[in-house]
């Protein structure tokens, strides 16, 4: 069963979410840190405060009720997800899928190009969002790819496209995997590439220096990363019981992962930690990283990449094409890790290219 949803956050928990910011303790700051320890403290007291006191979140849960969005139940999860169907009957359906720390909206700017061409499908990832939390173990990108499956199927959609970023990039291919009689082809903007000894390729001087950026990212791994793969639920006390933990633990993510000549609005951010916030899934989202093994899903459809100059690294197309069909591949002239924010006219017109050849 499909039901319609519309979004209606209680009043008292935006009252909450103002009184806890006007409460924050903050610590304290060596003299001229700027990055060298975290989150500098002056950039997130002034983003703090106009989440307190200039942010309306109404206005934007206005604005996103405008949309088309639903609820149904997939292997015992809630699932959120927009449904806007092309005015072209004929239109290729196409299941887009956000990652972490985002969110479905993540492809708000994408809507309008995209469902020129294609009916889109844009749910929220178990444990994110308005999908609400997960409440057992197993909630990997596989059964993710085959809930997905299932709601295309419950849309009537036989024949489809999935596109992703970061999580929704590993997802889109184990839908491919999962559904390859289903799956037209997969669209990533995100497409790690570890090194391979063994594969004895002649690279270029420009891979090899990807395959350093990758090489120093796998040997210092992120503290966020640690955190959220090995103990989810110790760092899910902190974000789900302080509004400026959760807005950091974003903050920092957008500011390091993203193009500076596409940067993302402090109101479309803001917009995202909130939905983290008012919906209680820091923990449960974190769980996806616990959940997923690190393993390359197989996946048998045609595969076309887009790769962001200021993504966390880059891929390496040799390599790429030793795991995937690789029919398409597009090196973007800006932009990061957040492509569909940062650069939605790229991506896409990127995306069209790949499933409609241009």
């Amino acid at each position: 069963m499909i039901s319609p949803f519309r979004i209606a956050v209680p009043q008292a928990d935006l009252d909450d979410l103002a009184d806890r910011l006007a409460r924050t303790r903050w610590p304290n700051e060596v003299a001229g840190a700027g990055w060298d320890y975290g989150f500098p403290l002056a950039r997130l007291r002034e983003l703090a405060e106009y989440w307190r006191t200039g942010y309306a979140w109404r206005e934007h849960e206005a604005e996103l009720n405008r949309l088309p969005h639903f609820t149904t139940e997939i292997d015992g999860q809630n699932i959120h997800f927009v449904h806007v169907r092309s005015a072209d009957p004929d239109a290729l359906p196409l299941i887009l899928t956000h990652g972490w720390p985002g969110s479905f909206l993540e492809f708000l700017d994408l809507i309008e190009p995209l469902a020129r061409d294609f009916h889109l499908v844009i749910p929220s990832i178990p444990g994110f969002g308005f999908s609400g939390p997960t409440h057992e173990r197993g909630w990997d990108i596989v059964r993710v790819a085959r809930a997905w499956a299932e709601l295309m199927h419950r849309l009537g959609y036989e024949r489809y496209g999935a596109q992703g970023g970061d999580f929704g990039a590993g997802i889109s291919l184990a839908l491919g995997a999962v559904a390859p009689e289903r799956v037209t082809g997969v669209h990533v903007n995100y497409l790690p590439t570890r090194p391979d000894p063994a594969a004895g390729l002649e690279l270029s001087a420009a891979d090899e220096a990807r395959l350093d950026k990758i090489r120093h990212v796998m040997a210092n791994r992120p503290p966020y990363q640690a955190l959220q793969a090995l103990t989810p639920q110790t760092i899910g006390y902190a974000l789900t019981d302080s509004p400026v933990g959760q807005l950091v633990w974003i903050a920092e993510r957008f500011a390091q992962w993203t193009d500076p000549a596409a940067p993302i609005s402090d109101e479309r951010m803001l917009t995202d930690v909130s939905l983290y916030w008012l919906t209680g899934t820091a923990a449960s989202a974190a769980r996806l990283a616990r959940e997923t093994p690190r393993r390359i899903e197989p996946c048998p459809v045609p595969v076309g990449v887009a790769v962001l100059p200021h993504d966390i690294t880059q891929s390496v197309r040799p390599l790429a094409e030793r795991l995937y069909d690789i029919r398409h591949w597009t090196e973007l002239e800006r932009g990061g890790h957040f492509a569909a924010m940062e650069v939605p006219d790229l991506l896409a017109a990127d995306i069209r290219a790949f499933f409609h050849g241009g």
